[in-house]
């Protein structure tokens, strides 16, 4: 019989871990009003408007267009003024550098491909602090309910003490019982006390994620089995059209293929065309002019050695992109594993474990209360069951980081 109950024991009081997901204790903040509900959808907006590492990326954008212009710039005129003591006896003159090859035009398409890879990293940033802020999120989610949980077992702790004095009192078990009481009472508050710092942690964390002072409370309304995996069909399909790993690299392709353009344009010579304009020349004359051209000669240097580098980086990063679409494929494959497994685990909790676990508490409990067992054995199926409220909370919480890593591996958000 002792067998059968603890088995059946080993859930106790899971059911309110799995239903309490936003309470955020009350007395202990002093809130005279309750805190303001906050779902994961809340929670991404505001990362959205307020994070500040995305906000930080966002001002590459202008600068990468501010590249664009620079890249469009024409080289300036030479002017030069000339004194000499034989004649003529003073010129000016300019100079004016050409560009050949369509040098000009391959720096602004490099300069375009490099604000599409700032677009394309501006769009994995976000999708990282997205990922960031469901993993804290659900982290204070747990936080919040390991304090719930720490609070209930303190109660049960409570109550078992209470038991303990009034049997002692009546004479029917020995003083010994009150002291292991105690002694539970106070391993209960202990924890207590840390599982609440640890949900004021976490709290601080996914407040700094959405843009929000560290202190701020929430009512976090989002449960640990909420979501939905999609199928392995749909995740490869969303990788393929949106994964933003694979879009940087894609951008940084196309940028790398205007980086050869421009370096081969960097083999053709440039000319440059000047004319001065000359005076003080008498007897002979007193203004003239002459015209000057010149072409820069390719014998020392011809630029093929950063055609050979361009093209090598074009090659190492065409490699990586394989090698990426290999790892999103194994990814995903774990990812989706990891996540249907803890849901099946989830279902199994709720379903069956849960309900058992709360009768067997509460059979226990009467059971001391009426002298059927000792306190020794109330105790131990009291730990018995803060052991299964952990393990049920985190499969809940595992099942949330699986959706994270699907996230990850898919390189865009799952809803």
């Amino acid at each position: 019989m002792r067998s059968a109950g603890r088995s059946r024991l080993l859930g106790a009081a899971l059911v309110a871990t799995f239903c309490v997901c936003g309470s955020i204790l009350a007395a202990r903040t002093g809130q005279t009003s309750p805190p303001a509900a906050l779902t994961l959808a809340d929670a991404m907006a505001q990362a959205m408007a307020a994070n500040p590492t995305i906000s930080a990326a966002r001002l590459q954008h202008p600068i990468d267009v501010a590249g664009v212009g620079v890249a469009g710039e024409r080289p300036n005129p030479d002017l030069l003024y000339e004194a000499a003591k034989e004649t003529p006896r003073q010129a000016i003159g300019a100079t004016l550098p050409i560009e050949l090859g369509g040098k000009r035009q391959r720096r602004v398409d490099v300069a375009k491909a490099t604000v599409a890879v700032g677009d394309a990293d501006l769009a994995r940033v976000i999708a990282e602090v997205r990922r960031d802020v469901r993993r804290a999120y659900f982290e204070a989610v747990a936080a919040e309910m390991r304090a719930q949980m720490a609070s209930d077992l303190r109660a049960l702790a409570q109550r078992a003490r209470d038991a303990a004095n009034a049997r002692v009192v009546a004479g029917d078990v020995p003083r010994s019982d009150l002291t292991l009481s105690d002694l539970a009472l106070a391993s209960s508050e202990n924890e207590l006390a840390g599982a609440r710092g640890e949900a004021n942690a976490t709290r601080a964390e996914l407040n700094v994620l959405i843009g929000q002072p560290a202190e701020t409370p929430w009512a976090l309304i989002d449960s640990l089995s909420s979501g939905a995996a999609i199928s392995p069909q749909q995740a490869f399909d969303l990788a393929a059209q949106s994964n933003v790993d694979i879009q940087v690299l894609d951008r940084q392709i196309d940028e790398q293929l205007a980086r050869i353009n421009l370096a081969k344009a960097l083999m053709t010579p440039d000319l440059a065309a000047g004319g001065t304009f000359t005076y003080d020349a008498e007897p002979e004359f007193r203004f003239g002019w002459r015209f000057t051209g010149g072409v820069t000669l390719p014998i020392l240097t011809r630029h093929k050695a950063g055609v050979v580098v361009e093209e090598a980086t074009l090659a190492r990063l065409r490699r990586e992109r394989e090698a990426l679409a290999s790892r999103i494929a194994g990814g995903i494959s774990a990812a989706l594993a990891r996540a249907n497994a803890a849901r099946d685990q989830i279902t199994r909790y709720e379903a069956s474990i849960l309900p058992l676990a709360v009768e067997a508490e509460q059979q226990a409990q009467a059971a001391y209360n009426g002298g059927q067992i000792s306190l020794p054995l109330l105790l131990q199926l009291l730990v018995a069951a803060r052991d299964t409220r952990q393990r049920g909370l985190q499969v809940g919480l595992d099942y949330q980081h699986a959706l994270t890593e699907l996230d990850r591996a898919i390189g865009a958000s799952v809803k």
